[in-house]
């Protein structure tokens, strides 16, 4: 296995990583993965050709690697689940009851301008209270099942 190679592999692991934790509908995109993976190890042997310090070229391969990433529609969900409906469930529960609430949430989704920094700011609060509502109402429909 040449460098590159080794150097896609580890982008593709990390990515994988971030995905199963917190992007679970993508975690099996293998293409998306392999793209991503692959302009971050160019990204990184380009950047270091030029002569960057090894902490900026981490810095530009991760930027490529994790663009669009940093706000989880799942993470959202399982918060919610977490702090407002942990009394109905067990802790282990709440993950695969998040990754079914994915498509009931996806119209309260559609309201927000989802951006990297969404979750810090103001409107994070009113996609809050509405993904509280829409799961209260799925559980008074269908129950935890």
């Amino acid at each position: 296995m040449d460098k590159k190679e080794k150097d896609l592999n580890y982008f593709e692991l990390r990515l994988q990583e971030l995905l199963h934790a917190s992007f679970p509908e993508r975690a099996e995109d293998r293409t998306f993965i392999k793209q991503r993976a692959g302009w971050a190890a160019n990204a990184y042997e380009g950047a270091f050709m030029a002569g960057n310090p090894i902490e900026e070229c981490d810095h530009i391969a991760n930027y490529i690697l994790f663009e669009n990433l940093h706000f989880s529609r799942f993470d959202a969900i399982l918060q919610v689940l977490s702090s407002e409906f942990a009394d109905l469930m067990l802790d282990e529960e709440l993950r695969p009851f998040a990754l079914k609430m994915l498509k009931v949430c996806e119209p309260v989704f559609e309201n927000y301008h989802l951006t990297d920094d969404f979750a810090y700011s103001y409107e994070f609060d009113a996609l809050y209270t509405e993904l509280t509502g829409a799961i209260a109402i799925w559980i008074e429909q269908y129950g935890i099942q």
